[in-house]
Order: structure tokens, then C-alpha cells, then sequence
């Protein structure tokens, strides 16, 4: 079945006013080079895609069984077409049991929900002195150990401190594989940042959260990342990261992408949550430990997009920064952007950035409860 839709279409070439056919893939886009200024018509963008999500609908990854498509559906409701589902530090038989879901849910999507794309591991392969919110069962990784993992499902990327015996050789490893390693929850140097990275790292884990930061005679991991990063992650609810630090990463990295680390807290009312092993709150806004650490976040990447705006990008490098990056990060040339070929993943967003409509691989997605 093919549909058409009109507007303000966001291509790799620019703005293209008029019309867009599709049906599972885009078929055709036809009209006129203009910039949105010129007319009050429609935004038509690439679907979001979020490579670090928790949670969502009173729903834990960690939870298993049929919560990845829970939390699939909302953030589906919100503009994200694809996701990966992140899980956390726990012990293995969790960990084997989230993952398990995971790969379930990646061969089969259904009606109303963003596509899974796979797993981020976030832990347990990081330092236990800088966990963040995640739980205490942080251990040194071996490849035999994600070797096993993978026949669970697509580990597409995994979170690692560097600075742990025999971690540098396993980034090379993995590297070599196509899994994208990311540094996070980290006491490391810049040096060992620098290491990992000419080791086959390509990123950084919510960036400047739970790792070492910025000083001029010590620069520390955010240090590493900001000379020499060309991806990493950063959470812009407002609450992770100060908008100016925000704007020195966006100077910084170019290709720097969003992700939400959204938690079960995500679209449901304050209240006590799960976040793997960890009970977590909440209120005004964030999602906390006991101890007032933040634990994941309730964005949603709607509104990261409004976010990034009002710090003044403007909608086209706002857009590639929650979608296109993320896409050609995974090196997914089929998705993160509109041209014929590729994935009809699609938001439509009124002047506001509003979402009016979200199509994923051509289906229409129910918005109601967005």
C-alpha cells in the first residue's frame, strides 16, 4: 500500500517543498527546492532513532518477556522509529534474560512500534568506582563472555571503561567485528581515552555523565572526547548536561547525536520506578536514586528535538542530530534520512515541532496516549 504526504520535506540535499510517496521504502519525492521560511506548511523528517533506551510506559528492558515492546510503542508515539534497547550492570543470568527479549523483539515488529534494532550493553563492563545509577555487578569483560551474548541478540553497541585490565585489547577485538564500543562510566585519563580510541572506539556513553571530567592540566575523558570524538552521545533533557556544555560538544564533535537513557519513569506519572536492580524516583521533572544521582531520564526525542531548537540549532542540524548521526553511526545508509530506497521512517511536526503523524517502514503509527 503507498501513501502520499505534502510538505516541507528534510532530504540530504536540503528542503524540498511537495510531495513524498511511499510505501514499506520511499518511492519518490517530487518538488520544489524551498526552505520552510517561504510557506506555513507541514515539517516532513527522518524518524528519530535512539540508541539508548531503558525504558518507557512503567516498562524496565530489564524486565524481559513483552516490556521491549511496551517501551517500543511509546517512544513510537513520540517519533522514534528505531531504538536500541539498553540494558544494565546486573548479573549475567538478567543480562541473558533482557537480551533474550531483545533479540525476539529485533526479528519480529509490531503494528505501532519503533523497529528494534538490537542491543546497546551498557555494563557490565565498567568501572565500579563510577557507576552512575547502575547497579553494583560491574566486572572486566571477556570475548568468549560476548561471543555467547551475541547469539542472543544483535549486540550493536557496548559500553566499556577502558581503563580495566585486557579492556583495550577487547575494543580492538570488537572493533574489528563491527560492534561499536563506547567509553562510559569511567575513571579513566584523557590518555586512556586517546588509547581507546586508536584501539577502534568510536564513542562516548551519555557524554560528560559518569566519567572523568574537563580540567586544563588534567583533561580526563570529556577531554578526550571533545579533541578527538567524531560520534558520542549526550542526553539534552536539560537536567543531564547545562546548555552551554551542550553547545561546546556540539562545536566540538561533529557528528554528535542525541539519545533520551529514558527509564521506565518515561510518559508515566512521578512516582517509584525500576531501573534494573535499582528502585528509582520520579519528581520535578528527572529520575533519581535514593541519593539524589540521576538515573536515566524521561525524555523522549520529540522533545530533544525542541530542545536542540531552542538552543538555537536550526531544524535541519537539529534533525540529523536525532536521527542521521545515530544512523550512519550503526553505518545504516537505509534509515536516518529520506531519498528513494530507504526506510519510509518519517515524522510529520507542525510549525510548533509539534508530532501530527509518525510512519515507520511506510505503516502509520496510532499517536494516542503520545
Amino acid at each position: 500500500m503507498s501513501s502520499t504526504i505534502k510538505g516541507n520535506i528534510l532530504t540530504p540535499g536540503g528542503w524540498i517543498h511537495g510531495a513524498i510517496a511511499f510505501g514499506e521504502r520511499v518511492d519518490s519525492i517530487e518538488g520544489a527546492s524551498l526552505h520552510p521560511s517561504n510557506n506555513s506548511d507541514d515539517y516532513i523528517l527522518p524518524g528519530f532513532i535512539d540508541l539508548h533506551v531503558h525504558g518507557g510506559a512503567g516498562k524496565d528492558i530489564m524486565e524481559g518477556g513483552e516490556a521491549v515492546y511496551a517501551i517500543a510503542a511509546i517512544h513510537a508515539r513520540h517519533g522514534t522509529t528505531s531504538l536500541l534497547a539498553t540494558t544494565m550492570t546486573a548479573p549475567p543470568e538478567d543480562i541473558d534474560m533482557a537480551l533474550t527479549a531483545i533479540g525476539a523483539a529485533a526479528k519480529d515488529r509490531r503494528p505501532n512500534t519503533a523497529r528494534v534494532l538490537g542491543a546497546h550493553l551498557e555494563g557490565p563492563y565498567i568501572n565500579s568506582g563510577k557507576l552512575g545509577a547502575q547497579p553494583n555487578y560491574a566486572r572486566a569483560a571477556t570475548l568468549a563472555e560476548i561471543e555467547r551474548l551475541q547469539t542472543l541478540a544483535k549486540l550493536r553497541v557496548i559500553t566499556v571503561a577502558p581503563e580495566i585490565a585486557g579492556h583495550l585489547d577487547l575494543v580492538r577485538a570488537l572493533a574489528d567485528a563491527g560492534v561499536r564500543v563506547q567509553i562510559g562510566h569511567t575513571l579513566g585519563s584523557y590518555e586512556d581515552g586517546v588509547a581507546a580510541l586508536e584501539h577502534g572506539a568510536m564513542g562516548f556513553t551519555h557524554l560528560f555523565n559518569a566519567m572523568s571530567g574537563l580540567h586544563h592540566r588534567e583533561p580526563g575523558m570529556v577531554g578526550a572526547a571533545l579533541a578527538h570524538a567524531e560520534y558520542a552521545e549526550l542526553i539534552p533533557d536539560l537536567l543531564h548536561v547545562h546548555p552551554g556544555a551542550i553547545k561546546v560538544a556540539l562545536r566540538a564533535i561533529p557528528r554528535l547525536y542525541c539519545v533520551t537513557d529514558s527509564t521506565a519513569a518515561t510518559g508515566m506519572p512521578d512516582g517509584e520506578y525500576m531501573l534494573g536492580r535499582h528502585a528509582v524516583q520520579k519528581c520535578m521533572g528527572g529520575v533519581r536514586l535514593p541519593d539524589g544521582t540521576l538515573a536515566g531520564s524521561t525524555l523522549t526525542l520529540d522533545q530533544a528535538l525542541r530542545n536542540l531548537v531552542g538552543l538555537g540549532l536550526d531544524l535541519a542540524d537539529a534533525s540529523k542530530r536525532v536521527s542521521t548521526n545515530a544512523a550512519d553511526y550503526l553505518g545504516l545508509e537505509e534509515r536516518g534520512r529520506l531519498a528513494p530506497g530507504t526506510y519510509a521512517d518519517l515524522v510529520v511536526l507542525d510549525r510548533d515541532l509539534k508530532l501530527k503523524a509518525v510512519y515507520i517502514e511506510g505503516e502509520i503509527c496510532d499517536l494516542n496516549d503520545a
